[in-house]
C-alpha cells in the first residue's frame, strides 16, 4: 500500500485537474427530480426523465455520470434522452452529492457503498423500484450504464443486484471488488496490482446469492486512456466470462475504422459479452453520428456509443432502421432507394417471473404527494429495500 502523503498528493492532482471542467459540463438540465425514494442510505440525488406518451410497460436505462459530472450534464453530451424519445424508453440519473466525494465521483471503491443492502448501492436500488413501481416500467429490461467511476458503481450494481438487470454497459470503468481503498483505487485505475480473473469471479459470484440468468455486459473503452488503463476492460470481460461460461478466446473479431469489437456468444448464438475498444481515444465516453453534444470527457470520435449500446441491449433500432423511419414523411418520389435495414440484436436472456407490484401508480402521479410517498415505502418494504 502506498504512503498517505502520495494518496494526497494524487487526490490533490486530481482536484486540480477536475478544476477545469466544471460539473455541469455548461449544458441545461431538463430532467425532473425524483423525491422520494427510500431511506436512501448512500445520500444520494436522483432525476429522470420519461419522453412524452411513453408506453406502459417501456424499457428503463439507468445512467451513472463520472466524475465532476452531474445528471444534467452527462444526460446533454450522451444523447441519452435524445435517443429514449427516438426509441421509447425511460431513463433513471442516479446524482452524486459533494457531501458524499468531492470530486462528484460515485464511491465505487468503499465497500459500504458496493455491498448489496447498504450504502450508495442500495440508494440506486430503490430509486429503481420507485421509478419502476410509479410509472409502470417493464421489469425485465432495466439496464445500467456509466462512464469512469460511474461506469465501476455501474459494475456494483450488476454484480450486487444482477436480478434486476437484463444488460449493463460499462465505459472507462474497472472490475467490481478491484478496490476497497482510496490507493487501491488508484493503482487499479492505472492498471496495477490487480487481482486474478479467478479472484473477481470470486468477487462477482460472492456479491449476491444470484444462481443467473446473469446480465449481459458491452464495455468500452479508449486505447489512449490515461486515467482508467484499458487492461481493465480486459479484466472486466475476465470477470464476467466465469458466471456465463465462456472461453477466453472471444466467438468474434472485427474492426471499423478506429472501433475494434471482441465479442463473445454463447452456444445459441447470443451476444453476451463484448469489448469495445476505440485505438486514438482518452478518458470519455465515445460520440457520434449526431447523437449527444462533444464536452470534456465525452469525445466525437465518430462512434456513437450510446446508440451502439442500447442496440446491443435490443431497445433501439439500428441507425438505418431509424434512418427509414424518419424517412417514412418524405414523398416516396423524393426517398432515396431502400436498403435492407441490418437486424437489431434482441434480448433474448430470459428472465424469471417478477414479484408482483403491491401498487401501479397513474402516469403522471406527483411523487411528492403524501398518499404516494405512504405507497412507495409500502412497495420498497414489500421488495425488502426498507425497513
Amino acid at each position: 500500500m502506498r504512503k498517505i502523503s502520495d494518496t494526497i498528493a494524487r487526490l490533490a492532482a486530481l482536484q486540480a485537474r477536475h478544476a477545469v471542467h466544471p460539473a455541469d459540463l455548461g449544458a441545461s438540465d431538463h430532467l425532473r427530480t425524483l423525491g422520494d425514494f427510500g431511506t436512501n442510505p448512500g445520500g444520494l440525488g436522483a432525476k429522470f426523465y420519461i419522453p412524452n406518451d411513453l408506453s406502459k410497460g417501456a424499457a428503463l436505462v439507468v445512467v451513472l455520470h463520472g466524475c465532476t459530472q452531474n445528471a444534467g450534464g452527462y444526460n446533454h453530451h450522451s444523447g441519452w434522452s435524445q435517443l429514449a424519445d427516438e426509441a421509447g424508453f425511460a431513463l433513471l440519473f442516479p446524482e452524486q452529492q459533494r457531501s458524499n466525494n468531492p470530486n462528484l465521483c460515485f464511491n465505487w471503491f468503499q465497500p459500504g457503498d458496493t455491498k448489496r443492502g447498504s450504502g450508495e448501492a442500495l440508494s440506486i436500488r430503490q430509486m429503481i423500484e420507485t421509478i419502476v413501481v410509479t410509472r409502470g416500467l417493464d421489469r425485465r429490461r432495466i439496464f445500467i450504464t456509466g462512464l469512469s467511476a460511474g461506469g465501476a458503481m455501474a459494475a456494483a450494481m450488476l454484480a450486487t443486484y444482477p436480478e434486476v438487470f437484463a444488460g449493463g454497459a460499462l465505459i472507462a470503468g474497472l472490475p467490481y471488488g478491484s478496490a476497497m481503498t482510496i490507493p487501491e483505487a488508484f493503482d487499479r485505475m492505472r492498471g496495477h496490482g490487480g487481482r486474478s480473473e479467478q479472484d473477481l469471479q470470486r468477487a462477482l459470484r460472492g456479491a449476491s446469492d444470484h444462481q443467473g440468468p446473469w446480465p449481459r455486459i458491452s464495455i468500452w473503452h479508449g486505447a489512449a486512456d490515461h486515467t482508467v488503463s484499458p487492461s481493465n476492460a480486459e479484466a472486466i470481460a475476465g470477470q464476467w466470462r466465469g458466471v456465463h461460461r465462456l472461453e477466453k478466446e472471444p466467438t468474434r473479431r472485427e474492426v471499423a475504422g478506429s472501433h475494434a469489437k471482441q465479442v463473445w456468444r454463447n452456444g445459441s448464438g447470443e451476444a453476451l459479452i463484448e469489448i469495445n475498444m476505440i485505438a486514438g481515444m482518452g478518458h470519455g465516453t465515445p460520440l457520434g453520428s449526431g447523437l449527444g453534444a462533444p464536452g470534456p470527457y465525452m469525445l466525437d470520435v465518430g462512434v456513437a456509443s450510446t446508440r451502439e449500446i442500447a442496440q446491443f441491449w435490443g431497445i433501439a433500432a439500428t441507425e438505418v432502421d431509424a434512418s427509414r423511419k424518419s424517412r417514412q414523411q418524405v414523398p416516396a418520389s423524393q426517398r432515396p432507394l431502400r436498403r435492407s435495414p441490418a437486424p437489431s440484436m434482441q434480448n433474448a436472456r430470459p428472465k424469471p417471473p417478477q414479484p408482483t407490484v403491491i401498487h401501479q401508480f397513474p402516469r403522471h402521479t406527483e411523487l411528492g404527494q403524501p398518499r404516494v410517498k405512504k405507497v412507495i415505502e409500502n412497495a420498497l418494504r414489500a421488495a425488502g429495500l426498507m425497513r
